[in-house]
């Protein structure tokens, strides 16, 4: 297994740049694990495809305004810093561009919507690997009026409104991207889906640095992946194992999700509570103890999570799946369109 075997060439046009509205009338492909075959519907049809007393399980992780713009103190060079998780208060895991030349004891000066000094100021203690750095600020409580949601270097334009980019059900704050896949949810579609007797249930996964990094080694095995913070709490574990032993399927809302349970299955016999760091990388070869099926949204080349459907429903047909959707015009990445895995 080589990581160029997940590498597929993807013209620009079809990167998703604006959200569909409503967020319900996304495109959905569905694939069959069983016979190959391939529909093609849209995502508020998802109710045709779901039962009842399946369990629709989601990330209600909450996107946090992570994104920080300043200027180094002294020189007075633009900077631009992503918060990755926090560490203890007022000091974060951050990562700093341009980060090649920043030493351990380098000030920032954070700057207000105007571009101003907004009297916040960041001194780096630690430097890690990757660009990352360790950063205490001057104002722990400052950091959230000051920081903007970010978005995927692959998204070009900012969103008007900043909410489009969370889930309707989001409520744990703490990732720096959203769980893509649960935005094409909609009141009205959770409410369809409730009425037809489909169960939901709730993780919380905060998505990391990975989402922005593709896999650079040629063995996916050696790739460092970044630790998750990952929450699966007792009541959830036990539904999920009873729906489990009742025969009942377990859906997952989302890649993110997958590593949470797999990451909970692991711990021991069956779906076990789960509250820790997680750095699980799926690949295929994985054998898969908790899911049944999995929506999510077409993803970059040579990233873990390409590997990690592809794990779930074989390589080949994830490939033939792809090559489908540019044929058909799908749009791609985080804004994109999204498959229902059966």
């Amino acid at each position: 297994m080589k990581t160029s075997d997940f590498d597929y060439h993807l013209p620009p046009d079809f990167i998703a740049q604006n959200p569909i509205e409503p967020r319900d009338h996304s495109r959905l492909m569905v694939v069959s694990r069983v016979d190959g075959l391939i529909e093609h519907r849209r995502f508020f049809e998802l109710v045709d495809f779901l039962h009842e007393g399946d369990v629709l399980v989601f990330n209600d992780s909450r996107v946090i305004p992570a994104r920080l713009l300043g200027r180094k103190a002294g020189s007075g060079g633009k900077m631009e810093l992503l918060l990755l998780r926090q560490l203890a208060s007022g000091l974060w895991e951050t990562l700093v561009r341009p980060g090649r030349r920043v030493a351990v004891g380098t000030g920032i000066e954070l700057s207000s919507d105007d571009g101003s000094f907004s009297g916040v100021y960041g001194e780096i203690v630690e430097r890690r690997e990757r660009g990352i750095r360790v950063i205490r600020f001057s104002d722990e409580a400052a950091l959230e009026e000051l920081g903007q949601v970010p978005l995927p270097p692959y998204i070009h334009s900012p969103i008007k409104d900043p909410e489009r980019y969370q889930t309707v059900y989001s409520r744990v704050k703490g990732s720096v991207a959203a769980p893509t896949a649960g935005l094409h949810f909609t009141p009205e579609l959770l409410r369809s889906l409730a009425e037809k007797g489909v169960q939901f249930a709730f993780i919380t996964l905060h998505v990391g640095l990975d989402t922005f990094l593709p896999v650079r080694v040629e063995d996916p095995r050696e790739h460092p992946m970044h630790k998750e913070y990952c929450e699966l709490r007792e009541e959830v574990a036990q539904e999920l194992s009873r729906a489990k032993a009742e025969g009942r399927r377990i859906i997952c809302v989302g890649t993110t999700v997958v590593r949470a349970l797999e990451q909970a299955a692991i711990q021991g016999k069956g779906i076990e509570a789960f509250r820790g760091w997680t750095d699980l990388l799926i690949l295929p070869g994985h054998r898969y103890h908790s899911v049944d099926a999995l929506i999510t949204n077409f993803h970059l080349p040579r990233s873990t999570l390409l590997m990690l459907v592809s794990a779930f429903a074989g390589q080949e047909l994830i490939q033939r799946a792809y090559s489908e959707a540019m044929r058909q015009g799908y749009r791609f990445y985080s804004f994109g369109d999204a498959m229902l895995i059966v």
